[in-house]
């Protein structure tokens, strides 16, 4: 079983020297390569040149340490990344095997970090550009001796200020708030979510008060008198019937005729 812990000082743990073209690590994966893909040792080699280059992948995975992705996580995916590199790695192309993994493993790592890691789903350029200038920033605050300012990470990336400015926009929804948050203290604390507005009807009603004025201008005034007792005042069609003066049948009728009208004006106001 292969693991991702660091090999003891007594085998190759120096990444220079597990470069060199004639380590124990770049022996054992040029003897692998050399042997068909049937071939029944091959497995038994693959698997010693993966753990022969572990100290490699651990090393890259530390680099991307303190980014708020637990340590095993990264070893394990700078271990996928290394297993890749070791299964398509073609000797005969004049690379050495640090130059090709090197590339594979980081971005393994990368793409753990753009898929797995943000609360929001943001289009994949700004996530790759929340990596850059996080990576600019660290060089720069070395080289600069302060914290670089937006020109500084514009220049340093060969971008804008305004793709900058994007990048650090969407890099909010790095991680996300829960909106089970407390906020506030003691009596008067409360969740933040209790504290996000919700959609109030009343403004669609209020756009619907405003076009009925003039909807029901356009009714005769026995019209409007039967709609406002009906709808005001709340009374029965009999009692309206009792009030106008005919029968509780034409007031129905009425009713009906003035609902159609006032329906017609306020579809073709909306």
């Amino acid at each position: 079983m292969i693991t991702t812990t660091d090999r003891p000082a007594t085998t190759t743990t120096s990444i220079d020297h597990d470069a060199s073209t004639d380590s124990p690590a770049t022996t054992l994966l040029l003897a692998m390569a050399a042997l068909p893909a049937d071939h029944p040792s091959r497995a038994a080699l693959r698997d010693q040149a993966i753990e022969a280059w572990l100290p490699l992948a651990n090393h890259l995975a530390r680099r991307y340490s303190g980014r708020g992705e637990p340590t095993g996580d990264l070893t394990q995916t700078a271990a996928l990344g290394l297993i890749k590199a070791v299964d398509k790695f073609d000797p005969s192309r004049g690379v050495d095997f640090a130059g090709y993994a090197i590339p594979t493993i980081v971005g393994e790592l990368k793409r753990h970090f753009r898929d797995r890691t943000w609360d929001i789903r943001v289009p994949r350029r700004l996530q790759e550009m929340r990596l850059a200038i996080s990576d600019a920033n660290s060089t720069l605050l070395q080289t600069l001796g302060r914290s670089p300012t937006v020109a500084d990470i514009a220049a340093h990336l060969g971008l804008t200020e305004e793709q900058v400015l994007e990048g650090l926009e969407g890099a909010r929804a790095y991680n996300a708030v829960s909106l089970s948050t407390p906020v506030g203290d003691g009596e008067r604390g409360t969740e933040l979510g209790e504290m996000l507005g919700d959609e109030d009807a009343e403004f669609a009603l209020a756009e619907l008060r405003v076009a009925l004025g003039p909807a029901l201008a356009t009714l005769d005034e026995r019209e409007q008198k039967i709609l406002t007792l009906r709808f005001y005042g709340n009374q029965t069609q009999s009692e309206i019937a009792d009030q106008v003066g005919v029968s509780q049948m034409h007031v129905s009728r009425l009713l009906a005729r003035a609902l159609a009208k006032l329906r017609t004006q306020l579809v073709d106001t909306f």
